[in-house]
């Protein structure tokens, strides 16, 4: 895997705070192996000031905020705390969905290592805000918006509302490939198809929060493999 230059992630840039466009597949902080590429490390390589100030799955792409001093640090880290930061995320999903401002308030508990369930006993208070941008064939573009901040608290609501993510196979997700959405198309003999996208398909897609009494709200352009998927789903719908 080519790790990309710090610099060429970079959407955003203040005295105060850098944002970036985290690729896919890259963990936010370090992994237990620590020779495995991170985040952190690209920041603390292009200045060892850097802070993150919160992380993004492994698997998703999209805006991440980190600070340059321990100020901004804790002015960004307080904003978490109390909720006053405004998250939007992109989901792609299986099915077609219409979804208006729906409040999904499931309660989310810890199912182990690196999966979630809802639970109304032991879970904890999670909302997550859901509308339709578009629907496709097969397929719909999701704008969710976290009231609160649970692990995989996407993922685990949508697929609740029978609206999984694609290639999202912890929840029910289901890979999406091109002869299911295109007329007419069928693999050559003996190739393997391979689905239109290899990862869950989510993407931090934009961020609002405050720089003192500055407002900032800086949005991030889709991955490839992103660009690639809605190309497909909008040329075949």
């Amino acid at each position: 895997m080519k790790l990309p230059k710090f610099e060429d992630l970079i959407v955003f840039e203040n005295q105060n705070y850098i944002l970036i466009n985290k690729p896919y597949d890259i963990s936010t902080l370090d992994e237990r192996d620590i020779s495995r590429p991170s985040i952190i490390k690209l920041a603390r390589g292009f200045s060892s000031e850097l802070k993150i100030c919160h992380r993004l799955d492994k698997g998703t792409s999209g805006i991440l905020a980190i600070a340059k001093n321990e100020e901004s640090y804790r002015n960004l880290s307080l904003q978490f705390q109390k909720r006053k930061v405004s998250k939007i995320y992109h989901a792609f999903v299986n099915g077609v969905h219409s979804f208006e401002e729906l409040s999904i308030e499931y309660p989310i508990a810890i199912a182990g290592k690196s999966a979630v369930r809802i639970d109304p006993r032991e879970g904890k208070k999670s909302t997550t805000i859901v509308n339709t941008v578009k629907t496709f064939r097969n397929a719909s573009l999701i704008e969710a918006k976290p009231l609160t901040g649970r692990m995989h608290q996407i993922r685990i609501h949508l697929a609740a509302k029978k609206a999984p993510l694609i290639s999202d196979a912890t929840y029910g997700g289901k890979p999406v490939y091109l002869s299911e959405i295109k007329r007419g198309y069928k693999p050559k003999k003996h190739e393997v198809e391979r689905p239109l996208i290899n990862r869950v398909a989510l993407h931090a897609f934009g961020l609002k929060f405050y720089d003192g009494e500055e407002e900032i709200f800086v949005d991030s352009p889709y991955t490839p493999d992103l660009n690639v998927l809605i190309k497909q789903l909008a040329k075949n719908c």
